[in-house]
């Protein structure tokens, strides 16, 4: 789940890190007032979670109170790079002598935390990393013991900082680490980390993402936000597909239809068992199938669990077929997940054996799924087929179709 940027400034600030004052307004009016509080020569924020909302129009440089109110009206309810602008952030200017930017993250080839700076600050770190990498440094931290600061200060004297300076970094690349594992966030970056004419280090944006596995952990700073359980926070809204398949996952605690998401191809996925979903997923694509959907199905879901997330599934307009794959190792019954995808089917009028490419067994009670799918001539492998191959399998069918109608 994605912060807003004041709401990333609020736990920057809330551990000791610089950022500039501002209030957040839902109207002109607000803003207007916002603006007049903090002396009129202001910048107003569109609250999106796109980092590009700068090019779109969402950050305006105003001088006095009436223009934040305009520039405000201007942003409120419209879109910017996709999203609606609910709320912006009326913020002081800070004049800065230098610009860093630092990226607190983890380094998955690595499995390590990892804090990567630059002294070219304002821009985005990747570009920087084509443009100039020898001006991008990195320092791992270790993921078994606490943030050790002489690895932040390391890294800031790479950056060629020393005396009262390099001090003063080090707090702040020590601070982002901390917040970025201590909050089991993705990343906790600040693109643009201002130097002052007094030597103070300020925050002039902040972009932050929570594992949504980790948002039941850190219930203490999401309610602190006044975040509700509705706010799904994600880089967009969810789409009525997404609703339903989340609806069915709510009403039947029985199993868990994972994080769906809705695509715009025509190879629907009923696909499940721990990270076999996402292998699944990536084959299908690798090997030219275009998913309409990802959605984990494991954890023992129901016979009607797996029926309705099947009828979702068909129910999109370029879907005919699925394909059904589990994991090598499995404790889901695959007898249970056979009968609701094949239910699923006849519901709809449809001949699972047409419907369904491919059925991947491994599961509790395979010998009953096996003789389940025999009876109605589905197609299936078992655990020595692997995961790419069933892919394969269940990817020509779809498409060696297509070619020849």
């Amino acid at each position: 789940m994605h912060f807003y940027e004041f709401e990333a400034k609020k736990i920057l600030a809330k551990h000791g890190v610089g950022v500039p004052k501002g209030k957040v307004a839902s109207s002109a009016a607000e803003a207007e007032s916002a603006a007049k509080e903090l002396g009129g020569d202001v910048l107003v924020k569109a609250q999106v979670f796109n980092r590009n909302r700068g090019k779109a129009g969402g950050v305006k440089e105003v001088s006095s109170p009436a223009d934040a109110g305009k520039a405000a009206a201007a942003m409120l309810g419209t879109e910017i790079c996709g999203a609606t602008v609910e709320c912006v952030l009326v913020e002081e200017k800070i004049a800065a002598e230098a610009l860093y930017a630092v990226n607190a993250t983890y380094d998955a080839a690595a499995k390590r935390p990892i804090v990567v700076a630059t002294d070219v600050g304002g821009k985005d770190l990747d570009d920087v990393n084509d443009e100039t990498p020898d001006r991008v440094k990195r320092r791992h931290y270790s993921s078994l013991v606490p943030v050790m600061p002489y690895r932040s200060k390391q890294l800031a004297s790479d950056l060629g900082l020393n005396g009262s300076a390099l001090n003063r970094m080090t707090a702040v690349i020590t601070k982002l680490a901390e917040i970025c594992r201590g909050y089991d966030l993705t990343h906790a970056e600040v693109n643009a980390l201002a130097v002052t004419a007094d030597g103070r280090y300020i925050a002039l944006d902040a972009h932050m993402e929570l594992e949504s596995e980790g948002r039941y952990r850190q219930k203490e700073i999401v309610e602190e936000l006044d975040i509700t359980d509705a706010d799904t926070r994600g880089a967009r809204a969810p789409t009525k597909w997404e609703v339903e398949a989340q609806a069915i996952d709510d009403e039947d605690p029985r199993g868990l239809i994972g994080p769906a998401v809705e695509f715009d191809g025509d190879m629907g996925l009923v696909i499940g068992a721990g990270g076999g979903s996402i292998t699944t997923f990536d084959a299908v694509k690798r090997l030219g199938g275009d998913p309409a959907n990802y959605a984990a199905l494991g954890g023992n879901p129901s016979v009607d669990k797996a029926r309705r997330l099947t009828q979702l599934v068909l129910s999109k307009p370029k879907v005919n077929k699925i394909c059904v794959i589990s994991n090598v190792v499995s404790n889901t019954r695959a007898d249970l997940v056979a009968r609701g995808v094949i239910k699923g089917c006849i519901e709809l009028g449809l001949d699972p054996a047409e419907t369904i490419t491919i059925f991947r067994v491994p599961g509790a009670w395979e010998g009953d799924a096996i003789k389940i799918l025999k009876k109605y001539n589905i197609d299936y492998c078992d655990r020595t087929v692997s995961l790419s191959e069933a892919a394969r399998r269940a990817v020509a069918k779809v498409y060696g179709e297509k070619e020849q109608a």
